[in-house]
């Protein structure tokens, strides 16, 4: 019975899809009655007047409603969906979260959670260094080379501690929130430099080295909205005052000592183009300026040389021999005339600030050690250090972005903006990707959540506020020049047709199991957005077989990739059929729509909707024997994709064309594809991540004889076992470690992964709880691979300073970018045991 509704389904949804692709339905055509040509009289005269007039305006009628028609399918991709929003205004500017560290991207920063937020941020460069050595820090680069920064902890709303070592010295940046007002409160930040000799070890025998000096730059910058007022008292920027809409009057107070003479003090003021070029106006506001002992020093130089009216970009230096403390404060209009002058409490510096941070950290550590309980479970101080570090610099990660994404459709002939619209996001890589990833977002809620319901509720309604009338979700979102700054043109655009892993899954499930906390309203709001997007997925990616799914996006016709990446599954270069055709099979998105399926049935029934059409395509997708039919090969003994497929490629380089005389010879082409063997319909034979995910999303049953095959397989070490974690494709895989191109070195072919191995890890532990015959092996493998996982993230952290993109599947090194505490943080809840 279910896979006739299944098959009845998709039959609705292929026509629904040839409409949308402009296909109409075929008629009949109509007879007409011939006409005498013989009879020559007027009314026949007439009748062909009449026939010839009906046929130009039925001609015309025709273009127009055609032109109509276009223009509506032009305009789909940038149509909202008609559904209310899950977030309203009021909880997008929730008072608790309103100020934050929202931009991931620099080494510190905040803004507050409105379209036009004024920007706060720090800069910093040594003194007396060679034009080849001098460089500014602003933005989290890899290129900078730090030995380490990241934040130790940060609890996602009122504080958060970040440690940047440079090359000789230590940066500690910290802020810490009052609450309070219409306007977010205040806020505190300081900047503590020490020389690096402090934090290591001098040869015995020998002074400490010479402390460094330092330049930090602490600026203001507005974001085309309200103005800025310098207070400069003699030379001296002492603080700015400012007005924007979304929080009225404030106050930036820069405090200083001018009785130190070892400090000195520049300013800058600016009228910049956007907050993308931040650090190109400090570069052209610096010159030489005379220091002690007939020393020169490069500072600031007060106004902007190319002059500008009202400045919107403020900057305060503060250059000092180390060590140095400097803190700066905001304060809000709501205490009294717009100056932001407070009377009702101390001000939060020295002191006051120590023992307010002292506090938002001790609350931190007790939280901590509550949700995860990580000292009751054996773990040491320094692994402790370490979980605290990994959530800190996820939820340290989570920004607010604004802006219009650009998307493209089958219909337009170029990219068109999307609505303008917030995103409060998580981010993979504050250097790297620091923008927010569709699929990535999932895994990284299942960790926020169980930190804070209450910003995995809000971050998921943001995310779903990004559909279109379709149900369509663009799964990169690039909002805002500084976010648009750090892509590559060839990834700007988003295109319809394009999927991702609908991972929101996994983190509703979480809100679902809250059987004693679980929000209904919420639930009601976000379930119209669920049907548009699960109605969207099974569309436009279904398989031509019944029951089958396969991911848009492949290039059919490329001559330089080994096998097509597949980017809308996430999992980039995984093998797949190396001649993508439509009759592809890829068994992780039908394993993804069983999750999808089961979830959107609990939903509906929690809320009173019904929910039995979901009910019975859960029952379709998990049911076993339907599953095999579609992806298991007795002959390979995995689930696999299928399609039309050879192993016999590789990439060859072709002959240079001879050179011309006289002329330059000619440059050396790249290597293209060379094709053996010819394809044929065949299961994939490329045993890795992709064949897991019946086992992964557990789907296949406890008492399967199935899953003694994949558990065998899974604990071969020349398959996919290490003493790190599971690598991401077998050792016997044609396409092991094989680069893709000569340009695209191998990503998923061999690497180990976080976010899957959290997977296998959590599948492993509903095996060992689960009656069947296999749960005993699943236990011990289960206690294994979590103890991998664990002292390799652990001990990479500890030699490196960082948690990673992936790791080495031969020594369990870190690789790829840096710090990666996206889904990598997920390490924290494998510590905990709690899935």
């Amino acid at each position: 019975m279910a896979q006739k509704k299944t098959m009845a389904g998709e039959k609705r949804a292929r026509k629904i899809q040839e409409e949308s692709q402009g296909k109409g339905v075929h008629r009949k055509p109509v007879k007409l009655h011939k006409v005498d040509t013989r009879d020559h009289d007027d009314s026949v005269f007439l009748s062909r007047k009449v026939i010839a007039q009906l046929s130009f305006i039925a001609v015309l009628v025709g273009i127009a409603a055609f032109s109509v028609y276009d223009v509506h399918r032009q305009s789909r991709v940038i149509t909202r969906l008609s559904s209310p929003t899950v977030i309203t205004q009021n909880a997008s500017s929730s008072p608790a979260r309103f100020w934050g560290t929202y931009r991931p991207q620099a080494y510190f920063g905040l803004k507050t959670r409105s379209p036009q937020s004024p920007v706060v941020g720090l800069m910093w460069f040594t003194q007396f260094k060679s034009a080849e050595e001098f460089a500014i820090r602003h933005w989290c680069e890899q290129g900078d080379r730090l030995p380490r920064y990241g934040w130790l902890a940060h609890d996602g709303v009122n504080f958060g501690v970040q440690e940047i070592v440079d090359e000789d010295y230590i940066l500690k940046t910290s802020f810490v929130k009052r609450t309070g007002g219409s306007h977010g409160g205040d806020w505190t930040a300081r900047i503590v430099a020490e020389p690096h000799y402090r934090n290591r070890r001098t040869p015995e025998g020998e002074p400490p080295p010479k402390p460094a000096t330092v330049s930090l730059l602490f600026y203001i910058a507005l974001d085309n909205s309200g103005w800025l007022k310098p207070n400069i008292e003699s030379g001296i920027l002492t603080s700015v005052e400012g007005y924007t809409d979304a929080l009225g009057q404030f106050m930036l107070k820069f405090p200083t000592n001018s009785r130190n003479h070892e400090v000195l003090y520049n300013y800058y003021l600016s009228s910049t183009e956007g907050l993308h070029v931040l650090k190109g106006a400090v570069m052209r506001g610096l010159k030489m300026a005379p220091y002690k002992k007939r020393k020169q020093y490069v500072a600031l130089g007060g106004n902007d040389p190319r002059g500008s009216a009202e400045p919107n970009f403020i900057v305060h230096q503060v250059t000092v021999p180390l060590p140095h403390v400097m803190e700066v404060t905001y304060t809000s209009g709501d205490g009294g005339g717009g100056s932001g002058e407070r009377e009702d409490r101390e001000p939060l510096l020295g002191r006051t600030y120590d023992d307010e941070l002292r506090q938002h950290r001790d609350e931190f550590d007790e939280r901590f050690e509550r949700v995860f309980r990580l000292r009751e479970k054996g773990y040491d101080a320094e692994h402790v250090d370490f979980a605290k570090a990994a959530l800190g610099n996820l939820v340290g990660g989570i920004g607010f972005f604004y802006g219009s994404s650009l998307v493209q459709s089958l219909a337009n002939a170029a990219p068109v903006p999307y609505w303008a619209a917030p995103l409060y996001t998580a981010v993979p890589s504050r250097s790297f990707f620091p923008r927010g990833f569709l699929w990535d977002e999932g895994f990284h809620n299942l960790l926020v959540s169980q930190w804070d319901i209450d910003v995995t509720k809000d971050v998921l309604g943001h995310w779903l506020d990004l559909m279109n009338a379709d149900g369509w979700i663009p799964r990169e979102q690039i909002l805002g020049p500084e976010a648009r700054s750090k892509v590559p043109d060839e990834f700007v655009v988003q295109r319809d047709t394009n999927a991702n892993p609908p991972t929101l899954f996994l983190p509703l499930r979480y809100l679902l199991d809250r059987d004693d906390e679980r929000d209904y309203e919420y639930l009601r709001r976000v379930y119209p957005r669920l049907q548009a997007w699960y109605g969207w997925f099974n569309v436009t990616q279904r398989g031509d077989a019944p029951g089958a799914y396969r991911w848009r996006g492949r290039n059919a016709t490329t001559t330089h990739e080994l096998n097509p990446k597949t980017l809308t599954s996430g999992i980039d270069d995984a093998p797949r059929a190396s001649h993508p055709t439509d009759d592809e099979r890829h068994v992780d998105l039908r394993c993804w729509m069983a999750l999808a399926s089961g979830v959107m049935a609990d939903v509906a029934e929690a809320i009173g909707e019904p929910a039995a059409v979901y009910r019975a395509e859960y029952a379709y997708l998990t049911d076993n024997e339907a599953l095999d039919a579609l992806h298991w090969s007795d002959e390979h003994a995995a689930y696999c994709d299928y399609g039309l497929h050879t192993d016999a490629v590789k990439l060859k380089r072709p002959r240079a064309p001879p050179a011309q005389p006289g002329a330059p010879p000619p440059p050396r082409p790249d290597l293209q594809r060379s094709v053996a063997q010819e394809p044929r319909l065949q299961f994939v034979n490329s045993f890795g991540y992709t064949s897991l995910f019946p086992f992964l999303l557990q789907i296949v049953r406890p008492d399967s004889p199935k899953l003694e095959r994949v558990l065998a397989s899974v604990r071969n070490e020349s398959l996919l076992w290490t003493r790190y974690g599971l690598r991401s494709l077998a050792k016997t895989a044609p396409l092991y470690m094989k680069r893709n191109t000569e340009h695209d070195p191998p990503y998923w072919r061999g690497s180990i992964w976080i976010n899957i191995n959290f997977l296998a890890v959590r599948a492993l532990n509903f095996y060992a709880n689960s009656d069947g015959p296999y749960r005993d092996t699943a236990k011990e493998m289960y206690t294994e691979l979590r103890r991998n996982l664990v002292e390799n993230v652990f001990r990479e952290y500890q030699l490196t300073g960082y948690v990673w993109e992936h790791y080495n599947d031969e020594t369990g090194k870190g690789e790829g970018s840096h710090p990666f505490t996206g889904w990598s943080a997920l390490i924290v809840l494998i510590m905990a045991d709690s899935y």
